[in-house]
C-alpha cells in the first residue's frame, strides 16, 4: 500500500477492525518512511458472472431496478426493495463463493420477492424463467396457493386487494 502523502511503497497496519457489517475491513496504517497515518477499507468483490460468460461486480442498484419493473403499481416501497437488495446480497455472499452465476442472483430475488409481493413475484418469475405458456402461470399460481393453504399465516396484504 503506497503512503497518500510521500508515495513510499509500504505501510504498517497499526490497528483492524470490522466494518459495514462485517463485509469490509478498516485499516489504520502508518508509513514507515513520513510517520503519517491514513485509513484504508478493504472489501471482498462478489463477481457475477452473466451467460454470455462476461463478469462484472454484483450491484444491489441492478437488482433493485429489475425487481421494481416487476413492482410497478404494486404497493411496494423503495425502502422494501433496499430491504430485499440487501437479503439476496447476504444470501449471495453466505454461498461463501467470490464468483456467482446471473441465474443464482435470480434464484436468490425469487425467495424475497415471493414474500414482499405474490404479484410483482410472478411477474419477475414469468421473466425470469421465460414462461411461455398460460400453463406455466397456471402451475405457479397453483404452488402459490398450495403454499398459503399449507401455511394460512402466509397472507400478503397486496394480494388480498
Amino acid at each position: 500500500m503506497n503512503c497518500p502523502y510521500c508515495r513510499h511503497s509500504d505501510s504498517r497496519v497499526v490497528d483492524s477492525r470490522a466494518a459495514e457489517d462485517g463485509t469490509a475491513i478498516r485499516r489504520r496504517r502508518q508509513c514507515p518512511e513520513c510517520g503519517k497515518r491514513f485509513t484504508t477499507a478493504e472489501t471482498v468483490t462478489l463477481t457475477v458472472v452473466k451467460r454470455s460468460g462476461v463478469t462484472e461486480a454484483f450491484s444491489r442498484s441492478k437488482v433493485v431496478s429489475g425487481v421494481r419493473k416487476a413492482c410497478q403499481g404494486r404497493p411496494v416501497s423503495d425502502d422494501d426493495l433496499a430491504l430485499l437488495a440487501q437479503d439476496v446480497e447476504e444470501a449471495v455472499r453466505a454461498t461463501g463463493s467470490a464468483e456467482i452465476a446471473s441465474h443464482d442472483v435470480g434464484m436468490a430475488i425469487l425467495g424475497p420477492l415471493r414474500s414482499l409481493d405474490e404479484i410483482a413475484y410472478l411477474r419477475f418469475a414469468s421473466v425470469y424463467r421465460a414462461f411461455t405458456e398460460l400453463e406455466d402461470f397456471e402451475s405457479e399460481i397453483a404452488l402459490l396457493r398450495a403454499e398459503r393453504e399449507f401455511n394460512p399465516g402466509i397472507s400478503s396484504d397486496s394480494t388480498t386487494q
